[in-house]
């Protein structure tokens, strides 16, 4: 009988402990996400206070729009044309044997202006620019040249953090837009050439559909998350730890945690704007 209380005994001291480590993890969890989102709210706070400095940082905010727009608008066209024309084509093919297929550029309008399009531009800028902000601002953290800054009484969010934010800021919008027409154009294409849709009433379709809400919207969404993307990637930089290994966790958590604002704050935005509209 003691022995068999001496085996309990060490099975649920076991448990206990096991208990304890995955409270302790969880806890640990909550107290990073908490530590993150506190730095990544006043960073944005201060940056929005450093707004002032905007005219003088002109060449630079232009430097990071062409890095972040431009250099981008490849990859969200193919993307897009790609989008476009699969969303098409799925919806031809279902809608097809019930003889709507002239609704195709409805369909196809309405999901890349109001969701597809948004989304798919940002989660291209998160993973392509969000993480390039991150990887710099770390490499810059770990060869202590932020520290450098500091030392010569230069603000690092305003030297380079409020530059980001503001060419996010204006660029996601402009390479949404784009991706919402070309998405729009590629699914045309592949309307009329394998499902039979005519270009008048594939765009007649479209055009009864879409209403000024819908561009608002899609423009609402990418202003928010290019903010968004731009203040993580920096963020996730800043705190980067001093070490190769820390650059690339910052990297990689910049991109992970950007993917899952942009989903959440389009559930949030869309609903706030039917609620309105």
């Amino acid at each position: 009988m003691e022995s068999v209380g001496a085996a309990f005994s060490t099975v649920w001291s076991a448990g206990m402990e096991g208990q304890r480590g995955a409270l302790e993890r969880l806890g640990a969890g909550v107290l990073s996400i908490t530590e993150a989102v506190g730095h990544d709210t006043l960073l944005f706070l201060r940056s929005v206070a450093w707004a002032r400095s905007i005219p003088r940082k002109g060449r630079e905010i232009l430097r990071q729009m062409f890095l972040c727009g431009v250099m981008s608008f490849p990859v969200v066209v193919l993307v897009a044309i790609f989008a476009g024309a699969v969303l098409a084509l799925q919806a031809g093919l279902t809608i097809r044997p019930y003889g709507i297929a002239s609704k195709i550029g409805a369909i196809v309008a309405a999901s890349m202006t109001r969701e597809m399009g948004p989304i798919m531009a940002a989660l291209i800028l998160a993973g392509r620019v969000g993480s390039s902000m991150a990887a710099e601002l770390g490499t810059m953290r770990v060869s202590e040249e932020i520290d450098a800054l500091e030392a010569m009484s230069i603000d690092p969010v305003r030297f380079l953090v409020m530059p980001r934010i503001v060419a996010m800021f204006v660029m996601a919008p402009v390479l949404t837009v784009f991706a919402d027409l070309i998405g729009v154009l590629g699914g045309a294409v592949v309307a009329y050439y394998q499902v039979g849709v005519t270009y008048h009433s594939y765009f007649a379709e479209a055009e009864n559909v879409l209403v000024l809400t819908d561009l608002n919207s899609s423009v609402l969404k990418a202003m928010v998350f290019g903010i968004l993307i731009a203040l993580v990637g920096c963020g996730r930089g800043l705190r980067a730890q001093s070490s190769a290994e820390g650059v690339g966790k910052a990297t990689k958590d910049s991109v992970v945690a950007s993917f899952i604002l942009i989903i959440i704050f389009n559930y949030l935005i869309t609903s706030i704007v039917r609620e309105f509209y």
